[in-house]
């Protein structure tokens, strides 16, 4: 590892890029501990100990901690995320967007405009939505117009410079900004809860169950861990044969390929999809200040809430936990089929002379790979499904309470690989061995 990180220093431009890489990230922990102006910091820190263990958790792990100092980088780069998410779906929906989706970087550029300003008016809405919400029930030491505006400029400048951030690590950095911001949240999160979960069921304990324990937490761990680097890199590759073309006295052509299709073909995404439709209407709620009561409405809210399910006491609230693996399910097969379109890779291959063995050119390669992928799908959100419920189960049943779940570990797992992988490939240029090659 020592020899790798010496060959990754040896060559200026690699070292440059990851030393500013780590700089920008600096930056980024030291905002997200900057108070926003005008909190009351022990109003709000008390307020999120009693709701860190329901909507506001997986939030709270995803901006570092900003979100519970209620910092200038308080909304970090979930607006960003979010307007991310929303042109991409708006590329199947709006002609225009498809257009220049396909038209290659000047197309890619108008696409990176429109999610910066969407970025922006998200940011407006969600900080106005937190300065009133939370200002009404104590946020500010003065609540006022002026301590809102205050509030709704910094938040929204913050999400922009976090924006920002993520580019510049993109252009000047190693690459994958944004999703290295992301990653540096979430694993900033990890010592607080490790040290929570040794506080738990390691400290205080006699020897033999303190040891029982924390061998028990370090292998559910690592089995997460390896599950989702499966899962990552798993793939099923249908094999492709070109036929041999003449052309003038040469033949070219006549070489075997193959169509890598991922088994995790949306990644995280369906997990996010899920966890914010289920979220939403109870962090309205907690944002009003209202949790429900006992009658329906408290008892749908409490099957929406993570930190119920796996409860034997209310089996009931355990619907909830059926609706969202079914919403993951469901949300895998949509967002792979809004970004991968079998008809057209079947007419590409048909025009470059391509061909499956064995399938005929046209509508029946295509409908090869769709009934190929249908089956792919399901195992990469069986898979999904699995790595997201194990850290619910450990907190319903053992009430192991802790902010990052295998959502974290998929963001976390996958963006080390693919920047190691981008480092690895400017290291083979220069005659170097990469990170994976070890």
């Amino acid at each position: 590892m020592l020899k790798m990180i010496r060959n990754a220093f040896k060559i200026q431009e690699i070292r440059n890029r990851i030393i500013f890489t780590l700089l920008m990230l600096v930056v980024v922990r030291i905002g997200s501990q900057i108070p926003a102006p005008g909190i009351n910091a022990e109003y709000f820190a008390e307020w999120f100990s009693e709701n860190s263990g329901n909507a506001f958790g997986f939030f709270d792990a995803v901006t570092g901690g900003s979100f519970e100092n209620m910092s200038v980088f308080a909304l970090n780069i979930t607006p960003y995320i979010t307007s991310s998410i929303i042109v991409q779906l708006l590329t199947i929906a709006i002609p225009k967007f498809e257009e220049w989706q396909r038209d290659g970087e000047d197309g890619r550029k108008k696409l990176i405009a429109i999610t910066r300003y969407l970025t922006v008016g998200l940011a407006v809405m969600e900080s106005v939505a937190m300065s009133i919400a939370f200002g009404r029930q104590g946020l500010f030491t003065e609540y006022n117009a002026l301590s809102v505006i205050m509030a709704v400029i910094t938040l929204t400048a913050g999400s922009t410079v976090i924006m920002w951030i993520g580019e510049r690590i993109t252009e000047r950095g190693v690459g994958n900004g944004i999703s290295i911001v992301l990653t540096i949240n979430i694993i900033s999160r990890l010592p607080s809860d490790l040290t929570s979960l040794f506080e738990q069921f390691v400290q205080g304990k006699e020897l033999q169950n303190a040891i029982l324990n924390a061998a028990i937490i370090v292998a559910i761990i690592v089995l997460v861990v390896v599950l989702v680097v499966v899962l990552q890199g798993a793939e099923r590759r249908i094999p492709v044969q070109y036929s041999r073309k003449v052309m003038g006295r040469k033949q070219v052509g006549g070489q075997s390929s193959h169509i890598p299709l991922k088994v995790n073909t949306a990644g995280v995404i369906p997990v996010i999809f899920a966890q914010s439709l289920l979220m939403f209407p109870v962090i309205i709620c907690q944002m009003l200040g209202k949790s429900g009561g006992t009658g329906i409405g408290g008892k749908i809210l409490g099957m929406l809430t993570q930190s119920n399910w796996f409860t034997f006491t209310t089996p009931i609230y355990n619907i909830g936990l059926i609706v969202y693996i079914l919403l993951i399910v469901a949300f895998a097969y949509f967002y792979t089929s809004i970004t991968f379109n079998p008809l057209e890779i079947a007419n590409n291959m048909k025009k470059q002379g391509g061909f499956i063995p064995g399938i005929r050119p046209g509508k029946p390669t295509s409908d090869y790979l769709s009934n190929v992928l249908s089956y792919i799908i399901f195992i990469g959100a069986v898979g999904l499904v699995i790595v997201a419920v194990i850290p619910i189960f450990f907190e319903g049943v053992f009430n192991a309470n802790i902010s990052f779940g295998g959502t974290s570990l998929i963001i976390i797992v996958g963006v080390i690989i693919e920047t190691l992988k981008q480092i690895e490939s400017q290291m083979l240029v220069r005659n170097y061995k990469g990170f994976l090659n070890e």
